[in-house]
């Protein structure tokens, strides 16, 4: 399954005997499922040409056939393919740029020797001036052990940099936060809570990433208690907020209410616990989480500490068995395991109008055209269909909201208020089936989250402490 697009996007170096060839190069890249993009003549003479052809592959080993495609015109030779993503790629995604000019000597006294110990007197007399004299205001930490990397698994901190270093363009474009990926080569629980700890005064808030459950949440709940200081790991709550978002939407497509519903959601791992944990703090009529072992109930062994909350507060009816039951007469699903976990017949099973979040990338539970032979709204991780279910739509307008006013802690209102915010950006004559969730390049979409994580978080601050 899959279909072209630029994350395996190649440009080749063709050489053709006679410039007429062009045409049926063309045609024989689309006969093998390319998608010719551009075409750029290198060299143009009268004995043949020399042509760039970039054009979008499925995979590696689509763009391998594409390359034979070509080589198979006569009178085509491909000199030399480039893969662009790893081209974007050299030297890194970030750089540090000055805010600031240095371009006189008095600039150089102020900004550093000796100007500058004046700040750090001023931060020495009172460590709260830091946040405004320094760029911990506006800056989070991306921190990864690298043991759950997208889709890819333990791959380790050096392998996870590309992604971390990709989070914090993420921050930069969308919500001008300065963001810097803190890859570390250690998966021991208390190493990682002690190094983020000891580097929590250069940053405003951390942002805990690709980190391999059930670690994540210990290293969650401790550095939450230890620091002063929102911790956040998008893995669980990114997902569970936009989860929510497109769920709202989606049950408005239906005409269902939330506290009337029954869900499923497939994997108890990070982002299962948290999704289902978000969707009872905001009133779902009854969910049941099924992992490995079936359906989560209490008197299950072996659950660790989240997964036993998860299973004394779900699951109602005290279903057992495992996702053929858990499905039976269920309204929505909410698949966050494997690829191909699930298929028509377990949809057809579900009630009036089912609704199928498959989120498992790169390849969901169920092939989404399948699922919507039977299902009335449908959503997946992949840029590549309707309805993508995305962090990016939550993160840099929760940190906006949370730097913007100092916040210290992320509560369970403030990810209620950015789950509901971000629903509301899509207009009740933008609503459709194929369209519950805005577009990452929406520009309402930061300014509604950063707001009402804002709104919840300044009366928070204002709360006498207890």
């Amino acid at each position: 399954m899959g279909a072209p697009s630029a994350s395996f996007s190649v440009t080749m170096r063709i050489e053709l005997d006679d410039p007429r060839g062009v045409g049926s190069v063309t045609t024989a890249l689309g006969d093998a499922g390319g998608v010719v993009i551009a075409l750029d003549v290198v060299e143009s003479r009268q004995s043949g040409l020399v042509v760039d052809l970039t054009c979008n592959a499925i995979d590696e080993g689509h763009a391998d056939r594409l390359r034979a495609a070509v080589n198979a015109v006569a009178g085509a030779n491909v000199r030399a393919v480039s893969d662009r993503t790893l081209l974007m790629h050299l030297g890194g995604t970030l750089e540090v740029a000055p805010r600031v000019p240095l371009r006189t000597r008095d600039d150089l006294s102020m900004i550093y020797t000796p100007g500058v110990a004046r700040v750090s007197r001023a931060i020495a007399a009172d460590p709260s001036a830091a946040r405004n004299l320094t760029i911990k205001r506006n800056t989070v930490a991306v921190v990864t052990d690298g043991s759950a990397v997208l889709g890819l698994g333990n791959i380790g901190p050096a392998a996870a940099l590309p992604v971390m270093e990709g989070k914090a363009v993420l921050f930069k474009r969308f919500a001008d936060v300065d963001a810097w990926p803190v890859c570390l080569a250690t998966q021991d629980v208390d190493e990682i809570v002690r190094i983020v700890e000891c580097l929590a005064p250069v940053y405003g808030g951390i942002n805990l990433e690709d980190i391999a459950a059930p670690r994540c949440f210990e290293v969650e709940r401790r550095l939450r208690k230890s620091l002063d200081l929102p911790v956040f790991h998008d893995d669980q709550h990114g997902t569970a907020i936009v989860v929510l978002a497109a769920l709202t939407n989606a049950l408005r497509v239906v005409d269902k209410a939330l506290g009337s519903i029954r869900a499923v959601v497939l994997g108890a791992g990070a982002a299962g616990v948290a999704i289902t944990k978000l969707l009872l703090a905001a009133g779902i009529g009854d969910i049941v989480a099924v992992d490995r072992q079936g359906i989560l109930t209490p008197d299950m062994a072996d659950l660790d500490e989240d997964r036993a909350d998860v299973a004394e507060h779900s699951n109602l009816e005290r279903r057992s068995g495992g996702i053929v039951e858990a499905m039976k007469g269920a309204d929505v699903f909410i698949g966050v395991a494997g690829a191909g976990l699930i298929d028509e017949t377990h949809v057809a099973a579900m009630g009036r109008d089912p609704i199928v979040f498959a989120l498992a990338n790169p390849d969901p539970e169920i092939d989404p055209a399948l699922a919507r032979a039977n299902a009335a709204v449908v959503a997946t991780g992949r840029s590549d269909e309707p309805n993508q279910i995305n962090n990016v739509l939550v993160f840099p307008g929760l940190f906006r909201g949370l730097l913007n006013v100092g916040a210290r802690k992320i509560t369970t209102e403030m990810k209620l208020a950015a789950g509901l915010a971000l629903a509301a950006v899509v207009g009740e004559d933008e609503l459709s089936p194929a369209y519950i969730v805005p577009t990452v390049f929406n520009p309402g979409v930061v300014p509604a989250v950063a707001g009402a994580v804002e709104r919840v978080a300044e009366r928070s601050l204002k709360k006498p402490s207890s």
